[in-house]
């Protein structure tokens, strides 16, 4: 018919469906909630809809489709009652779903992804109606009578002709559940793993839209449909669509985008980015540093991959999470960081970095940390440490011949030990202190030949003249010097319950560097009291995020503890206390990295590595140490070196004053090095000690 040619504009059904609209909406407004009025019986009873998508599907007369989405979006939108359980509803939506996204930058493309996200809105008001939208693969159902004669069969695509005993059984989930379990165990366990979720399957081709309006309309609905509870959805969601491989595909498309090599002060100080508002511009971009567009789709990308396993149902999450592990960290990454090109290893590990601090969903973040660390929860020993390669290379790159790699990677591990996740610490360090083996388990009739008193690799304290009671003033902080709340010497603050006197472990950290290598006290707004607030503010943050893990207030009780396993400290701590004993010799930028991070570790509330770590006073078994005997032993290099450099006090309090920017750079400093290296020293014995006071107050507070 030539009438068949003519635009559905040129014609009246546009404004037809308009007041088929307006007469439904009346109709709904005007009768009692829940109410079906006749006008909408009528339009179920004589599948309206149905009628409505076999011409969409021909699209006849031509843009007759365009109308078709218009109206379903609208009814769908407008009617308040649950329209989608109703079988001439959600059979004709389920096929009108398979004409989205067929065709790439269709006419259609705008109104089918707001057809396909109204579905998704009432999907997520009543996830059960998620069951209507997964279908069999051979696109037929069949059901089975218990005596195995009867078969009634349907072709889900073919037109409707009437109410039959397959329509009254799939218009109800409960039926369907009822039907699939009177077939035989093979048909029903075949069916079920072979549905089809042509939602998310049009919602996945229109993510390859040129139009990034419509990819972001996409992503919204795939972030309302990964969000729904039905756990069958959930498995189809991840075993029968293309899902998990949109996130690593794009993922790792984006990621080989990159430049070779970026300045990593560009990789971590780019504005953070969120999916969806990826609003740029080329020109200026590229002013800015080559790559920065480039890195900005990638963490856009990875935003919303977290972003989508945070909403993720439970096991889809874990699903989607496995499959970016695998797919990107083990195939892209691990090579990246696993080269021997200094330039690529510091890329990737700034990439590795900013990739850390971005992700917070549980289940990403769990397999990122596997992927990194490893799953192990065995002590380590030194013949174990190499069991994991990317583990072993990027601890490796902690003391790495390049100061840049190892800034870094030092930089990586600060914050991934911030992260919310037990296993990391466990991993790191706690693994290598659970039974306390550090600590000297022998009576003292058999302990090793003392030397001048004391086993030759301890430290003791109360005999080092910078420690003992008759130490002067001012090398003592009194208790009016810790904010007026210092405890004072009484029974009550001795060690009643093991724990040493807090105003002795203080004073053993204030009192570490000697007064000729200090230079603080000539500086004004460098005291104590900054490092107090600071202390106080991130332990409290630390107890939030470690408040649900399972960490005791007291150390493992002694007679508990296997003793006789040799210690070993464990990779990180080894390498961390390897680069803290150089710390005189090592440029400034490396030792503010390094005490950065031990701090950070002394801050975590666990009892063992509270006494490993800030207890002076423990008595470590022979060829142990801590972090106080290595500060010890620090100093000790740093006295005997202190001799030979003459003028030392004023040179060290003008390589103070450069640092503060409180005298210009002028003639070169000889010793520059360890100058700097004294004046970081001091400053992190300073921090342990208000760590120290901070904690102690913190459990006394808390103790009954």
């Amino acid at each position: 018919m030539p009438d068949d040619k003519a635009p559905v504009t040129d014609t009246n059904i546009p404004s037809h469906l308009e007041q088929m609209l307006d007469i439904l909406t009346q109709e709904e407004r005007e009768r009692e909630s829940g109410e079906t009025g006749p006008c909408m019986e009528y339009l179920l009873h004589h599948k309206i809809l149905e009628t409505l998508y076999t011409l969409g599907k021909a699209d006849c007369p031509p843009g007759m489709k365009q109308q078709v989405l218009t109206f379903y979006t609208k009814l769908l939108a407008h009617i308040r009652q649950p329209l989608l359980p109703h079988i001439n509803v959600h059979r004709p939506v389920q096929k009108l779903i398979r004409l989205c996204g067929e065709v790439l930058t269709a006419p259609t493309e705008n109104e089918e992804i707001q057809f396909l996200c109204i579905v998704c809105a009432k999907l997520k008001q009543d996830p059960y109606l998620v069951d209507f939208f997964l279908e069999n693969k051979s696109k037929r159902f069949e059901t089975r009578s218990c005596s195995g004669t009867e078969v009634v069969e349907e072709n889900v695509l073919a037109p409707d002709t009437g109410q039959s005993l397959a329509e009254e059984t799939l218009h109800c989930p409960e039926g369907l559940q009822a039907a699939a379990s009177s077939c035989s165990p093979t048909s029903s366990s075949s069916s079920s793993n072979s549905n089809n979720y042509n939602l998310v399957t049009s919602l996945l081709n229109l993510t390859k839209s040129p139009d990034g309006r419509i990819v972001v309309k996409a992503c919204e609905g795939l972030m309302l449909l990964v969000s729904l509870p039905e756990p069958a959805a959930a498995k189809c969601l991840t075993e029968n669509t293309e899902l998990c491989e949109l996130l690593t595909d794009r993922l790792v498309t984006f990621y080989k985008a990159l430049p070779q090599s970026m300045d990593p002060l560009d990789i971590e100080t780019v504005e953070s980015v969120n999916w969806g508002l990826d609003v740029y511009n080329l020109k200026e971009d590229a002013a800015v540093f080559t790559g920065k567009r480039a890195l900005i789709s990638f963490l856009s990308w990875l935003d919303y991959c977290d972003q989508l396993i945070k909403e993720a149902q439970k096991s889809a999450a874990a699903v989607m999470a496995k499959a970016v592990r695998e797919r990107f960290f083990v195939s892209v990454m691990e090579p990246q960081l696993m080269q021997t090109s200094e330039v690529g290893i510091l890329t990737s590990t700034a990439l590795l970095n900013r990739i850390i601090r971005q992700v917070t969903s549980e289940a990403l973040m769990q397999e990122m940390i596997y992927f990194l660390l490893g799953e192990e929860r065995e002590p380590e020993t030194p013949a174990t440490i190499t069991q994991n390669p990317l583990r072993h290379r990027l601890i490796e790159h902690c003391d790495h011949l390049s100061d840049e790699i190892s800034i870094m990677t030092l930089r990586l591990f600060e914050h991934l030990i911030q992260k919310p996740s037990q296993h990391i610490l466990n991993s790191l360090l706690l693994r290598s202190l659970k039974e306390r083996n550090y600590l000297e388990n022998k009576p003292q009739d058999e302990r090793e030949p003392l030397e001048n008193g004391q086993p030759h690799d301890a430290v003791d304290l109360e005999e080092d003249p910078l420690f003992g009671d008759d130490a002067s003033p001012e090398n003592r902080l009194s208790g009016s010097d810790w904010l007026g709340s210092s405890p004072q010497q009484s029974p009550d603050h001795s060690k009643s319950d093991g724990k040493t006197e807090v105003h002795k472990i203080v004073n053993s950290f204030l009192c570490l560097v000697p007064d000729e290598a200090k230079s603080s006290y000539h500086v004004e707004g460098t005291g104590y009291d900054t490092y107090l607030r600071d202390a106080h503010r991130q332990f409290r943050d630390y107890c939030g995020v470690c408040q649900r893990w399972d960490w005791r207030g007291n150390p493992k009780p002694f007679e508990k503890c296997n003793l006789d396993t040799p210690f070993f400290e464990g990779h990180f701590l080894k390498v961390l206390f390897d680069r803290m004993g150089r710390i005189l010799d090592q440029p400034y930028e490396v030792n503010l990295q390094v005490t950065a991070v031990l701090s950070k570790l002394s801050l975590f509330p666990h009892p063992h590595l509270h006494e490993y770590q800030l207890d002076p006073y423990i008595n470590l078994a022979p060829g142990c140490r801590s972090l106080f005997s290595v500060i010890v032993r620090v100093v000790g290099d740093l006295m005997l070196r202190i001799q030979r450099i003459p003028d030392f006090t004023p040179k060290l309090l003008l390589v103070r004053k450069r640092l503060l920017g409180l005298e210009p750079e002028g003639i070169n400093i000889d010793h520059m090095t360890l100058l700097e290296g004294v004046i970081v020293l001091e400053e992190f014995c300073k921090e342990l000690a208000a760590i120290a006071f901070v904690k102690y107050h913190a459990a006394a507070a808390s103790s009954p």
